[in-house]
């Protein structure tokens, strides 16, 4: 198994990959190679689908993979002619014309040559997923036979069904059942797809290798963590997660007939005279010496906050690498927020590749001018420092006729942010950094941020991070430091404040984290109502002012730069709230 990490679009760079990947797979001797789910195009392609020069040429890369598969078969994802999802074999590669000509795919090749293509099923249209918006679902069933051994192969979803494509070939005779994948990350998620796997495997009576790709796509994690579970359900092998990694196991597949023949299950013998399944016959091109089966030694599952902590790393190395970006700029506070995205910077880019800005103002503290210079130690980063003290004098001066008779307000505090976010993107013109902003998810949910001012950049690191969860992964940054803490202990410490004003604190405007986020999430990831949230043991009048907040911020968040999604519900892709709402819950 290959999980591998492609880059969207990048079609020859995809095709060198895969490329490599083969020659290793014939080093290995394996008979046969799975790739993750369309890993010509990368994943999620969207509206490049829609793009008939785009479908011709992922055709022309599919060729040019089929030129490497010599003495291996190989499972690959690639966008299918919808025209396929119908026959009951592969025919001669025809170009697609048209969104609904096309098919999310997997094609198995042998001896350089489409032997047969696989349509998925079950195509997901919920949460990120718009694949309606552009496939055909399939209705075909192959079935393979290769050197004896009878592999089934679907896609992603298509497992997620327990009457799925996978009963069906397993029905129809499958030993072993090959399904390939795109599956992004959220926290939860590692454990529920092995279960799940664990299950589809069990109840079918078939080993499962399940082919996960890797790697940052926009605001998208694809975590890895591909497996295979034999006929139990008992997980034989485990890839890395947040990495690339190159998967060969010996599978017992005589344990498969074993273990059928023991548990008396006799509708496996005659299935395959189903209609919409297809026997497709393989001899393999290069004779195997046998060899004892050897079970490798398999990566311990991550802790969940760990597992969140290497996706913000990979998210930001992927975005900074696949866009053509060299540095980052991060406008540094003594906070938290951006003392926690500066080490997920440096962790991912290196620190010769991250600049902090430092922007003092009127009411920045002594406290966080040392810890800011603390951080940049202890991290090896570069920072400057640009005091916006005049330039906020001077937007006074020029206001001043206009505002005379009012009395200060949020409109200087915002003029302060708006002068930064001025001064970071001054810099990213002038040295081609990428601004990375600093804001997360509970105050980007209550609209506790300013538009063209802290939320100006072109990647929101910790946007889909709760407050309570950015300290948590500050302490686990610190306990990994093997040269001690790099997030100054004070700045864990502090009362959280934009220091926007004399004696300003985040709880002068919110409610304290510790009861905002429980809110937050119940509202907006789990779409609870306020009289259910009410009932979790908030008060009612708390509930009410927090979704009033969220609701009335849903135009800020849309002019919001992308950020990366660890929960099971981020802004974005995930909740697409109209702006323009007249719905209020009585």
């Amino acid at each position: 198994m290959v999980q591998m990490n492609p880059t969207v679009g990048d079609l020859p760079g995809n095709v060198r990959r895969i490329a490599g990947w083969l020659r290793e797979a014939r080093k290995a001797q394996a008979d046969l190679v799975a790739f993750p789910e369309l890993a010509i195009t990368g994943y999620p392609p969207e509206d490049l689908l829609l793009k008939p020069k785009f479908l011709s040429d992922t055709h022309r890369a599919l060729r040019e993979v089929m030129k490497h598969c010599r003495g291996v078969a190989a499972v690959v994802g690639f966008v299918g002619d919808g025209a396929m999802a119908g026959t009951r074999s592969a025919r001669p590669l025809a170009v697609p014309t048209g969104a609904q000509d096309i098919s999310n795919a997997a094609a198995v090749i042998a001896g350089q040559r489409l032997v047969a293509t696989y349509s998925k099923q079950h195509l997901p249209n919920y949460g990120v997923f718009d694949e309606r918006r552009y496939f055909h679902p399939g209705r075909r069933i192959p079935v393979i036979v290769l050197s004896g051994t009878t592999v089934g192969v679907n896609i992603c979803e298509d497992i997620w069904v327990p009457e799925g494509p996978t009963r069906a070939q397993a029905m129809a005779g499958a030993e072993i059942v090959v399904n390939i994948n795109a599956s992004p990350f959220h926290v939860g998620k590692t454990k529920l797809r092995e279960q799940m796997l664990a299950t589809r495997a069990r109840e079918n009576g078939v080993i499962v290798t399940y082919t996960n790709t890797v790697g940052g796509q926009d605001e998208l994690i694809f975590d890895g963590n591909s497996l295979i579970l034999d006929q139990a359900g008992d997980v034989i092998l485990r890839g890395k997660a947040f990495e690339e990694d190159f998967l060969v196991a010996d599978l017992d597949v005589g344990g498969v007939a074993r273990a059928r023949m023991g548990a008396g299950r006799r509708k496996w013998a005659g299935g395959r005279s189903m209609t919409n399944v297809d026997l497709i016959v393989i001899s393999n091109t290069v004779p195997r010496k046998p060899r004892e089966l050897v079970l490798p030694t398999e990566p311990v599952p991550l802790d969940p906050l760990e597992e969140v902590y290497q996706a913000l790393v990979l998210g930001v190395r992927d975005y900074v690498r696949k866009n053509g970006f060299g540095q980052v700029v991060i406008g540094l506070s003594g906070g938290v927020d951006s003392a926690l995205t500066a080490a997920i910077a440096v962790d991912a880019l290196g620190p010769d590749n991250v600049v902090g800005l430092f922007m003092p103002s009127p009411y920045t503290s002594r406290e966080s001018r040392e810890d800011v210079a603390e951080l940049a130690e202890r991290l090896s980063i570069q920072v400057r420092t640009i005091p916006i003290t005049g330039a906020f004098r001077s937007y006074l001066r020029v206001l001043a006729v206009t505002f005379e008779g009012r009395r200060p307000d949020t409109t200087e505090e915002n003029l302060q942010a708006r002068i930064r976010g001025n001064l970071l993107m001054a810099l990213s013109n002038k040295f081609g950094y990428l601004v990375l902003t600093t804001g997360n998810k509970s105050e980007m949910s209550v609209g506790y941020a300013t538009l063209y001012g802290d939320m100006a950049g072109g990647f929101a690191v910790i946007k889909d991070v709760s407050k309570t969860m950015v300290y948590d992964l500050a302490r686990l940054r610190n306990r990994r430091a093997s040269g001690g803490p790099v997030i100054p202990k004070r700045t864990i410490e502090r009362a959280p404040t934009a220091e926007l004003a004399p004696g300003q604190k985040d709880e002068d405007s919110l409610p304290p984290y510790a009861v905002l986020d429980p809110i937050l999430k119940a509202y907006v990831e789990e779409d609870k109502s306020a009289e259910e949230i009410v009932a979790m043991g908030f008060q009612r009048e708390t509930v009410r002012r927090v979704i009033r907040l969220v609701d009335g911020s849903e135009y800020k968040r849309r002019q919001a730069p992308i950020g990366i999604k660890i929960t099971h519900r981020a802004f974005g892709k995930d909740r697409r709230m109209p702006i323009t709402n007249g719905y209020r819950e009585r």
